[in-house]
């Protein structure tokens, strides 16, 4: 199969970077995520992973993919994929409002872009987190961490994640 590739964009702020699927490594994942593109909401930056940006959205598989590729330590340029049920995200502590996509769905898909190191997948409610790693940024990293930097400190508010066929 030839490499597949993906935009990934900040919409609001115009910026992008290009990944590759990891069809070797993670193809149940890569079928399910490039079968329903484009993808994208409302971006929010990690509590709890640090160096993480992503969005939540509706389940778009036919059949969950299972854990494969997986990590709890993502490195920059990783494209994760988590799936979590409504109830796990559900809490005030997480910072969703009543009615955003965590809210009243049994479950949730979390498209998530890691843009720099030392990042750890442990959540003090459920432990350990592991996420399906799907794709690799191969262009574009240094704008996009730029611009999640940016999302960090100024805020999400208004911003979306999109991943569409490059």
């Amino acid at each position: 199969m030839a490499d597949r590739f993906l935009d990934v964009s900040l919409d609001k702020r115009g910026v992008h970077c290009t990944a590759r699927l990891l069809d070797d490594r993670a193809p149940l994942t890569c079928a399910a995520v490039w079968d329903a593109l484009p993808l994208g909401g409302d971006v929010y930056h990690a509590k709890y992973a640090r160096n993480e940006i992503y969005t939540l959205i509706a389940p778009f598989a036919a059949q969950e993919p299972p854990l494969e590729n997986p990590t709890i330590t993502p490195i920059p340029g990783d494209l994760c994929y988590f799936t979590f049920s409504g109830t796990e995200l559900g809490t005030s502590s997480y910072g969703y409002a009543a009615g955003s996509e965590a809210h009243g769905r049994s479950t949730v898909v979390d498209l998530a872009l890691f843009y720099e190191r030392n990042n750890l997948l442990i959540n003090g409610d459920a432990g350990w987190v592991p996420g399906i790693v799907w794709g690799t940024v191969v262009e574009g990293l240094d704008r996009m961490a730029d611009a999640c930097q940016d999302l960090w400190r100024a805020g999400a508010v208004g911003e979306s994640l999109s991943f569409r066929r490059a």
